[in-house]
């Protein structure tokens, strides 16, 4: 299910958004480009397709990341969707079914930046084509280099309000965030806030082990790499748990003109735990600090 975000402009930047376009709009056969960003920590997308596109600006509609579409699976799997209508449709028939007769192959690949999915791209072609390994290595190559662009502009971007309370999120879900000093000793308190608020909401046992683990690694880094401490966020929707933590100031110098330096590299240290017990996780580096969500499933 889909609705119109009025006027609203991706946090990334909307002349990124329109180069996008236009460069998924230029590849050989395709009528028709959708773009797709995760936002809120990967529970829905910001959605926008190039017939959407106004010279003055590119409308935006969110769609759930749950929904069983090509590009809602290939955000939260990383996975490529390739092949013709009929292809496509031996899995996702509802969706194939509302495309237009013109359509006669897709192509949906993820964005990925600095090793994380960030969004996926989705091309309609008007003819059939032969996705052969050259031609899926050069889609793969437009997704990098979409990718990279992306994380220069978020780079240099600052934030007005960075604060995670103005984080929208979903009607029915519960959320509860908590400041923490940049002080070694606010670690323990950022987790007791954390147990308590994740058994008032009645989360599993093994859940909120993981929750912590994971919490206690990023906001252990935060606190050591800056002077202003962070914030830290859970959010619960229809059973998944959503954990994020971001800087109050971060120390790490962004250099626009370095863009090749993974962001992450700084904060390194217990991702690869982070890495190991979420579902998925990514970061978001611009010029006021780093944040760093991770995303917990329940079992199926």
């Amino acid at each position: 299910m889909a609705h119109t975000v009025a006027s609203r402009p991706v946090p990334e930047g909307e002349a990124w958004a329109q180069s996008a376009l236009a460069q998924l709009a230029n590849v050989p056969g395709v009528h028709r480009a959708g773009l797709a960003l995760a936002e809120g920590g990967g529970r829905r997308l910001l959605f926008t397709a190039s017939d959407r596109e106004t010279e003055r600006s590119v409308p935006w509609c969110e769609i759930d990341a749950y929904e069983d579409v090509p590009l809602t699976h290939a955000v939260r799997t990383g996975e490529v969707v390739l092949g013709s209508l009929d292809d496509v449709g031996r899995r996702y028939r509802a969706f194939v079914d509302r495309q237009l007769p013109t359509t006669q192959a897709l192509a949906v690949l993820p964005i990925v930046a600095s090793g994380h999915v960030v969004g996926a791209y989705a091309l309609f072609f008007d003819a059939a084509q032969h996705f052969d390994p050259q031609r899926v290595a050069e889609l793969e190559a437009l997704a990098a280099r979409l990718g990279d662009e992306l994380r220069e502009v978020q780079r240099a971007t600052t934030h007005a309000d960075r604060s995670l309370e103005a984080e929208p999120v979903p009607p029915s879900a519960q959320a509860v965030t908590y400041s923490v000093a940049a002080d070694p000793r606010a670690v323990g308190a950022a987790r007791h806030f954390a147990v308590s608020a994740l058994a008032a909401w009645g989360v599993d046992e093994g859940t909120v082990t993981n929750a912590i683990l994971c919490l206690s690694e990023l906001v252990t880094n935060a606190v050591m790499h800056t002077d202003a401490g962070c914030e830290l966020r859970f959010v619960l929707h229809h059973g998944v748990l959503t954990g994020t933590v971001r800087d109050s100031g971060s120390n790490v110098v962004v250099d626009p003109g370095n863009v090749a330096v993974d962001p992450l590299a700084v904060h390194g240290r217990g991702l690869q735990l982070v890495d190991a017990l979420a579902t998925r996780w990514g970061s978001r580096l611009d010029a006021g600090g780093m944040t760093v969500w991770f995303v917990l499933e329940p079992a199926a």
